[in-house]
């Protein structure tokens, strides 16, 4: 597949797709870490939850959010909300988007992960565990294991680019006999996502909260995540505003182009107007439509059914 970048100006949004019915029953839970959470902190209190935002995780976990039987396909994605690392928009950059899944047959696993209480490399260990989890417990799930992705937000679109590419690092590993199941996502959604480290290219506030108020240049490198591509990095879908005023554009043009020259298929759309963090939100201009763009993209990639384009 050639790579494809589209730019868009004037174009009429399209519908975001109905939601599967049922989001007030709770969904399932999952503890990452029934183990032990790796270097949990002494002074851990009860995760927070205010006005759909989620913050003080310490007790990483995802909630299961199944297809419908009647449309379920096989695939499955776990949902990184985004929050710049103090926080996690778990409604529009969360449930909003297991339930979008849901109605296209991909059962979804919403995941809670730890923040600015622990910076690097425990948000890296959590989407690697809950990755490992649903693959080694596909059978039980009902998903099929090579059909595995992960979608991010913002901050959300950094851990996620971060299981992407860095799905076989040692910083990922506890030594817990899950290590041996794969942590590679079988595809990657980004928005608006962090990827660099840089300053002045950076999220500032996400740099700060995942590395420290004066990380060493090899710590920026090592979580620059475009620095971290190669050719086993799995096809790519990635969208942003070229106006956004939180995650400069060029966080998604360096992935973009870290992927090409690595041969990695990438699609990216760029939109000309369009403000940070709109999630599914309708009536923000043309970025309204990428649900749209996305639902084609995994069709003709047969995440969605059929075979997977090489």
């Amino acid at each position: 597949m050639n790579p494809i970048i589209r730019s868009v100006g004037l174009l009429v949004p399209l519908a975001v797709g109905s939601l599967v019915a049922g989001a007030e029953k709770e969904p399932q839970r999952i503890d990452l870490w029934p183990e032990g959470v790796p270097g949990l902190r002494a002074d851990a209190a009860p995760e927070q939850v205010a006005d759909g935002r989620i913050v003080g995780v310490h007790h990483p976990s995802m909630a299961v959010y199944p297809a419908p039987a009647a449309v379920a396909n096989g695939p499955a994605v776990v949902v990184c909300p985004g929050g710049g690392y103090m926080r996690q928009a778990a409604d529009h950059e969360g449930v909003q988007i297991a339930q979008w899944f849901n109605a296209r047959g991909v059962t979804a696993f919403l995941l809670r992960y730890r923040m600015v209480e622990y910076g690097q490399p425990a948000p890296l260990q959590d989407v690697l565990r809950a990755i490992r989890t649903v693959r080694a417990r596909a059978a039980e799930f009902g998903v099929r294991p090579e059909r595995i992705g992960v979608i991010g937000f913002s901050a959300g679109g950094h851990l996620a680019s971060s299981a992407a590419t860095l799905f076989d690092a040692p910083e990922g590993r506890t030594g817990a006999a899950l290590d041996a199941v794969s942590a590679r996502p079988d595809f990657a959604i980004l928005l608006y996502p962090v990827i660099s480290m840089q300053p002045g290219v950076t999220h500032a506030g996400s740099r700060q909260a995942l590395l420290g108020p004066n990380p060493t240049h090899e710590l920026e490198q090592r979580w620059s995540t475009d620095r971290q591509v190669t050719a086993s990095t799995p096809p790519t879908f990635l969208v942003h505003s070229v106006e956004d005023p939180a995650v400069p554009v060029q966080n998604s043009l360096l992935f973009f182009e870290a992927l090409r020259k690595a041969g990695v298929p990438v699609e990216l759309h760029l939109f000309a107007k369009g403000p940070h963090g709109f999630g599914m939100r309708p009536g923000v201009g043309p970025g309204s439509e990428w649900p749209a763009l996305c639902d084609a993209w995994l069709r003709v990639n047969g995440w969605l059914g059929g075979t997977p384009a090489k």
